[in-house]
């Protein structure tokens, strides 16, 4: 399985630029948006399409203080058994095989991590700059 990008320090850097500018905790959810819409992008592609629903909903999803990236709505309730497969229908008839770590969402993560990283590093570096924190690399 894929290892979590780790920032020490992120949730009390994040209460700091609250107490510096009430808007800068947003700057660091966009820093967060976006690594998770650059992994989100590099999965597009390799979802299967029929009428394109299902790639239509690999998405950022992302919070002052993780990236996220999600597969699948109320619309498209399908979209797990696309990723990591499984039996569905009618007494269980369709079967995909199941793969634990999927087949869109961690491998593009998995293949980009170090791209994923770097990214993340710069957009966080360029709130600590707004935020007028001198930054040391």
């Amino acid at each position: 399985m894929i290892e979590p990008i780790r920032v020490r320090g992120l949730a009390e850097f994040n209460r700091n630029l609250r107490k510096i500018n009430s808007d800068l905790p947003k700057a660091l959810r966009l820093a967060h948006n976006e690594g998770a819409e650059f992994i989100a992008g590099e999965a597009r592609p390799q979802v299967p399409s029929r009428s394109g629903r299902a790639k239509a909903t690999v998405k950022a999803r992302s919070t002052r203080t993780a990236s996220r990236v999600q597969g699948g709505s109320k619309r498209v309730p399908y979209y797990p058994w696309l990723d990591f497969g499984g039996r569905v229908g009618p007494g269980k008839a369709v079967s995909r095989p199941y793969i634990k770590q999927g087949r869109y969402i961690y491998p593009a993560l998995g293949a980009n991590y170090k791209r994923l990283a770097e990214i993340l590093t710069d957009a966080l570096i360029d709130v600590a700059r707004q935020a007028g924190v001198e930054v040391s690399e």
